[in-house]
């Protein structure tokens, strides 16, 4: 005989605010990673993530970028930038967290934050990541979420965006191949919003170069995944030039 859930449960096994540990994915526990994912990828997520221009301010305040190279700029950050950078952090402290091996998770941050040349890109790394972190535990919780917290709050980990993303999608059950191709894709949400806003795209463009990014990310994803803590960090050297350069603008739209 069967059973409904009771009230105010969902039926989906998932975990919550005040939950004590990894979420299940139980019943419907594809949907929900599908649902999470949506919610921490979203523009109207208030991490502070689409305040960033990933350094497309800096190319266009130099005139090294136009409408036409903008998807091809796009392209090289993912492959060498994003993809060996933040999506291989994230993927490692995803798989730290599901294991509970915070000393590896540490490592994770240290490294990921070490890679990040210029001032203007750690900071703004970890303040999206720590407002990342405050609102996950207390949208989806979990042991993980408040471990990490710990960490960041004793000032052993930086508190790194794509790091505090990995926690919060473990934290959920969110597979990690997902976890990692919705970071991606909300980086390129976040770059191509960049691009309308400095006039370099328009907003049907825009979807153009999104959808053309797909084969790129699945790649990055693939990439991302096969790594180990030793590879972690891209090599852009034109972009971290372009990065400090932004940073001693006397006028800029974004944070970075």
């Amino acid at each position: 005989m069967s059973r409904s859930p009771g009230p105010g449960s969902s039926g989906l096994g998932t975990s919550g605010p005040g939950s004590s540990g990894l979420a299940s994915p139980g019943l419907g526990g594809g949907l929900d990673a599908l649902l999470v994912s949506l919610q921490l990828t979203d523009s109207a997520f208030p991490s502070g993530f689409y305040t960033l221009s990933h350094g497309l301010e800096g190319y266009a305040q130099a005139k090294a970028v136009t409408p036409d190279t903008m998807p091809d700029l796009l392209t090289d950050l993912l492959r060498h930038s994003v993809g060996p950078g933040d999506a291989t952090a994230l993927a490692l402290a995803h798989g730290a967290a599901r294991a509970g091996d915070w000393g590896l998770l540490v490592d994770v941050d240290q490294r990921l934050h070490a890679t990040k040349l210029n001032r203007e890109l750690r900071l703004a790394s970890t303040r999206t990541g720590r407002q990342l972190l405050d609102i996950a535990r207390e949208s989806i919780g979990g042991e993980p979420l408040d471990r990490y917290a710990e960490l960041v709050a004793a000032k052993q980990a930086p508190g790194s965006q794509p790091v505090a993303a990995g926690v919060a999608y473990a934290s959920a059950a969110v597979p990690v191949d997902q976890a990692v191709a919705s970071d991606l894709f909300a980086f390129c949400t976040s770059f191509v919003g960049a691009a309308l806003r400095l006039r370099l795209t328009d907003h049907r463009k825009a979807q153009v170069v999104l959808r053309a990014a797909a084969p790129v990310i699945e790649e990055t994803v693939r990439a991302a995944l096969a790594r180990e803590l030793e590879d972690l960090g891209g090599c852009v050297p034109v972009a971290d030039a372009m990065s400090g350069r932004h940073e001693r603008a006397e006028a800029r739209l974004f944070a970075s």
